[in-house]
């Protein structure tokens, strides 16, 4: 199929306003993992009333699956939007900042959700086209609690099975109306822990009688860069941050309990699972050597997201086509940020890709988990148009030609 042909601009331009719209609104009424009833009621305002549609809500909680060309034959395509928001207060004071205190789109998946509303109206104005189905997946809880998970659990790649999944996510470091992908791992795997330490509270001034959980916690910080840095390939990407150290009331008593956070990323799954098993055997180890306890919570665990190589191609060879060879690089650099799309690419093949929102005259553009951070409205025909370019890609080609 000629991408040409199908005038997506001039599609894409009819909606905008109203994509737009809904963008801002969603901005400004954000909403934890879990919690996105508002967003996906929204979401289904604009799709309800289009015929050629057949949705499904409350999908792995809050999640909605719409269906066209339910009835067709030939291959299915999903596109995947993420829904949810991050518990981080805004700074932006911009006229759609958010309404709720401590909560706010600081991921763009305001912009990601708002885009693939519009993808589904041009899409569903070319329904008698398309040589098959495409299913649009607005999922919850990418930043915590495996939304991508529970949508699989509860059929979202199913009935029809989907051939091949694509999805995007808004960039600051790649400039706006230019594209990024890469075949291989391109978002990292997570380990994201809670260790809890519980030793005898003691007077400062009589350490001995009791377990210096702190002390032991500055230790065990030291010592799990040692893993990063002695016992992992140097070659492979891996990184232990540790976030948040909490303990103690005053400061003249030893307490009993220190909380510590972290994180675990790496691009390779083995090194992901040794390095987790290392940090769980020093922590341990530093925590005896004080007569202190260490209790390890996993928070979540997502694999690294790995883009099947035909998909990557198919993506850059719709930005080329649809934006020019210049706007569109195929080889970017992976991020050590983690993508419960992962959980999709284990089960079909797919692709995830990058959008760029920093306009070409800024020198940069605050990054995502920033409380600065607003998803470019300038970025959404290019978010829009590649969704569609994608489908309608796939869906026009042989199947063999393409992803898998």
């Amino acid at each position: 199929m000629n991408l040409a042909t199908l005038n997506l601009p001039e599609q894409i331009g009819t909606v905008l306003d109203a994509v737009v719209a809904l963008r801002q609104d969603l901005h400004a009424h954000p909403e934890l993992a879990f919690e996105e009833s508002r967003t996906a009621g929204r979401v289904l305002e604009h799709l309800g009333a289009i015929p050629e549609l057949r949705l499904r809500s409350g999908v792995g909680g809050t999640g909605v699956v719409a269906l066209l060309n339910a009835a067709r034959q030939g291959p299915c395509v999903a596109l995947r939007a993420d829904m949810d928001a991050l518990p981080i207060q805004e700074s932006t004071n911009l006229p759609y900042a958010s309404e709720i205190p401590g909560k706010m789109h600081a991921c763009g998946h305001d912009g990601h959700t708002a885009a693939l509303v519009g993808a589904a109206i041009v899409l569903s104005r070319m329904a008698d086209r398309l040589p098959g189905r495409v299913k649009f997946l607005f999922q919850p809880a990418e930043e915590a609690g495996g939304g991508a998970a529970r949508l699989i659990e509860e059929g979202a790649l199913d009935n029809p099975k989907v051939d091949a999944i694509f999805g995007l996510h808004g960039w600051s470091d790649v400039e706006l109306g230019h594209v990024a992908v890469a075949a291989g791992p391109v978002m990292a795997g997570t380990r994201t822990f809670a260790l809890t330490l519980r030793g005898k509270g003691a007077h400062a001034a009589y350490p001995h009688r009791g377990g210096d959980v702190i002390a032991a916690a500055c230790q065990i910080v030291t010592a799990v860069q040692a893993i990063r840095t002695r016992r992992i390939d140097p070659i492979t990407p891996l990184v232990i941050s540790i976030c948040q150290i909490a303990a103690g009331q005053t400061y003249n008593v030893l307490p009993e309990i220190c909380s510590i956070k972290g994180t675990i990323r790496s691009l390779d799954a083995t090194a992901l699972e040794s390095a987790w098993k290392q940090v769980q055997r020093t922590a341990r180890a530093v925590a005896d050597i004080f007569d202190v306890e260490a209790h390890f919570d996993l928070v979540d665990a997502y694999p690294p997201v790995l883009n099947d190589a035909r998909c990557a191609r198919l993506v850059a060879d719709v930005g080329r086509e649809l934006f020019g060879p210049d706007q569109v690089a195929d080889a970017h650099a992976p991020s050590m940020g983690g993508e419960d799309f992962a959980y999709y690419c284990q089960r079909v093949p797919g692709a995830f890709f990058r959008v760029g929102v920093r306009p070409g005259n800024a020198s940069d553009w605050p990054a995502i988990h920033n409380p600065a951070y607003d998803f470019n409205d300038a970025a959404l025909p290019t978010a829009i148009a590649m969704y569609c370019g994608v489908a309608l890609k796939y869906l026009s080609e042989p199947s063999s030609t393409l992803c898998g």
